[in-house]
């Protein structure tokens, strides 16, 4: 991930919010540090979900590739030569790579040597491993045609098991969701009503000598403890989200910021409405 003005402007905007929260105290000041938090962390979260998608269509655009590749080898056409007859075919977000590529090999660059330079630019590993052993079949001058075939069939088979895992999973996407909702419902019913009656309970009985203190507890002690809390299980909640429905943590990245923003604004409202 590259930084760029978008990155810069919001990180401005960041430190400026968060300079504001020192002209406040108690909740205010905590409610006001966190929107300066996710302002800076927002556009960085953008630019995850929005690699993951190109990423996601980079292999989607490569699979036509390959297909409309091994159209012409059946046929008996060079590899090299197909690969230039698709030049200016629109393949989305790889179209100019691809255009790329068939430069190089009308200029006489190695198959090989164009395929290694075609992996580099595109990043992404799923293509890379199929261009990998298309560049080696081509050295070993094996049946191009058939290893072709088999790696876009491979390509194929893990972009379905994909799909298939994240529809499967879906369902647990929501659930996941409902649970940590639940949950910071319970942490609010604990913080604004069963711990101020524990609290004034414990006073009672320290009056009367049956243990503590006699001292109550401020309700206020306790909760950037309690907000702590859900941000951190918000946190690694939307990861394990992002694990079961994609396959990788780095996805999971969309839930965390999802269920981490729900979280702070739930909590810091209810301390700046209900705590006082």
């Amino acid at each position: 991930m590259e930084l760029n003005k978008f990155h810069l402007i919001f990180s401005i905007i960041s430190v400026l919010v968060i300079a504001l929260a020192f002209l406040f105290k108690g909740s205010v000041f905590v409610f006001i540090i966190g929107i300066g938090v996710f302002i800076l962390l927002f556009p960085f979260a953008l630019s995850l979900i929005h690699e993951a998608n190109i990423n996601s269509e980079k292999e989607e655009m490569f699979l036509e590739f390959s297909r409309n590749l091994v159209e012409g080898v059946k046929v008996g056409t060079p590899i090299s030569k197909g690969i230039v007859s698709l030049k200016g075919k629109n393949y989305g977000v790889l179209t100019l790579h691809i255009n790329k590529l068939a430069n190089q090999i009308s200029l006489g660059i190695p198959l090989g040597q164009a395929l290694d330079i075609f992996s580099k630019d595109v990043k992404n590993k799923t293509i890379s491993r199929a261009l990998s052993l298309i560049g080696q079949a081509e050295k070993s001058g094996g049946a191009i045609g058939e290893i072709l075939e088999s790696t876009t069939n491979s390509v194929s088979m893990t972009d379905k098991i994909k799909k298939e895992r994240k529809a499967a999973v879906s369902t647990l996407v929501v659930q996941g969701y409902i649970i940590f909702f639940i949950f910071v419902i319970i942490i609010l019913v604990m913080q604004f009503k069963i711990i101020p009656m524990m609290a004034g309970l414990g006073g009672n009985l320290g009056e009367l000598g049956i243990g503590g203190s006699g001292e109550s507890v401020d309700p206020k002690d306790v909760a950037n403890s309690f907000l702590y809390l859900v941000l951190i299980q918000g946190f690694f909640s939307g990861l394990v989200i992002g694990k079961l429905s994609e396959g990788n943590i780095k996805s999971g990245i969309k839930h965390s910021l999802a269920l981490v923003l729900m979280a702070f604004l739930v909590s810091a409202s209810a301390n700046l409405v209900l705590g006082g």
